[in-house]
């Protein structure tokens, strides 16, 4: 207690300078205006290229937890978690200039595998899979991630010192190596065991740019039909009905238009980085049924490069459908000369806390991309292209007016 009230006297004193003004050519906001029907941001984007910039360099000058983790303090049915405490650990940072991002620190370093026995509900979330997903997700052309870049995070300075909830003041403490660290705060269970370190003050750290707010772009969050079981003995339809897919075709709004091509892009994008945690998808309402996936929370991503989980694919195997846009782009990366794994390593190399991924995670990469390029030959050899590619190539631009409006 003594310390906290040193270091907010001490911020009383050398407080940070004013808030600036909401400036039209900041990042955050060309980044949100930026946002359309066909994806999070254009492919050739300035805004995001400054975005990330910006991340990378900006002062903080708060930090609080997430919405979620708060409302896990108020509102825990602790009988239904059992993964272990406090291995969830997040917290939202601002910046001066009114923008903000999702700060995930490091919990395991690069070169360690998730442990086999490990359900994939109790896996650690690892900072440098949010900044690759954030990477092969642009590669792919999807431009579903939010921009998300590495960081070095004084957590002394930069959480410590600018927050003003008590309940994450009262989480620091001092290790016996003398390093700053902090832990989650919540009703089950959290310990210090699980407690994330800095070296002594320096954390490396994941930031993701936020989306706009609710009620500027409103968001469903709506089950994945291929959602897994959250239990260890338990199963769900898909997994032990090879004809699942016959009823989710049958569901609005799975029965006509992009939904169903949509989340087998998005069973693509996870079987590529090994994340079987994908319980829901978030979509903007105003783009209609159509519009495009969030493809959001990706920590979980790249635990065991030497695992292929080919369950991740069942929607592509079981539907035996794919756009011929995302078929396209996936060939051209099994090229030796576009080998998705130099293409992803050249990209890695751009961020702050490059190398990302290790050796081997790279090369799983290409090793996973032949294996979904051999699941869609065998759905081509066994119903024929026409019924297998999908024609996406010839859609119209989108007009101006399914922009994202931040106005009112």
């Amino acid at each position: 207690s003594r310390r906290h009230k040193l270091y907010r006297e001490e911020l009383n004193l050398t407080s940070p300078a004013a808030l600036l003004p909401l400036r039209p050519e900041a990042s955050w906001l060309q980044f949100h205006l930026g946002i359309s029907r066909d994806g999070l941001y254009p492919r050739s984007s300035p805004a995001v290229s400054r975005l990330l910039r910006d991340m990378q360099d900006f002062t903080t000058i708060s930090a609080d937890y997430s919405q979620d983790e708060k409302a896990l303090l108020g509102a825990c049915d602790c009988s239904q978690i059992v993964k272990p405490s406090g291995v969830h650990l997040k917290l939202v940072l601002r910046f001066q200039d009114f923008g903000k991002a999702m700060f995930k620190p490091m919990r395991q370093k690069r070169d360690e595998e998730t442990p086999e026995d490990f359900f994939y509900f109790v896996d650690f979330q690892r900072h440098n899979a949010e900044i690759a997903a954030f990477h092969l997700d642009r590669i792919l052309d999807f431009r579903r991630v939010p921009p998300t870049v590495g960081r070095l995070i004084n957590v002394t300075k930069e959480i410590l010192e600018v927050t003003k909830n008590e309940i994450l003041q009262s989480v620091f403490f001092i290790s016996p190596a003398s390093n700053v660290c902090f832990f989650a705060k919540c009703p089950y269970m959290c310990k210090t065991e699980y407690a994330v370190c800095g070296n002594p003050h320096l954390l490396e750290g994941s930031l993701s740019a936020f989306l706009p707010s609710l009620n500027l772009a409103p968001r469903l969050s709506i089950p994945n039909p291929w959602i897994r079981s959250y239990s260890f003995d338990g199963k769900e339809e898909w997994e032990v009905n090879p004809l699942y897919c016959n009823t989710v075709r049958e569901i609005y709004p799975y029965s006509n238009g992009n939904r169903l091509l949509n989340i087998i892009d998005m069973a693509i994008f996870d079987f590529l980085i090994g994340n079987m945690d994908r319980h829901h998808y978030e979509m903007f309402t105003k783009f209609g049924d159509d519009g495009f996936l969030l493809h959001l929370d990706n920590a979980r991503g790249f635990g065991r490069h030497s695992h292929d989980e080919t369950s991740i694919l069942a929607p592509l195997s079981q539907c035996c459908i794919i756009k011929r846009t995302t078929l396209l782009r996936l060939q051209l990366l099994a090229e030796p000369e576009y080998r998705l794994s130099d293409v992803m390593r050249e990209s890695l190399l751009q961020d702050l806390l490059a190398p990302v991924l290790t050796e081997p995670h790279l090369l799983a990469l290409d090793r996973r991309l032949q294996l979904i390029l051999k699941a869609v030959r065998k759905c081509i050899d066994t119903y024929g292209e026409v019924k297998v590619v999908a024609n996406d190539t010839t859609q119209p631009e989108a007009p101006a007016s399914d922009k994202v409006k931040l106005t009112t």
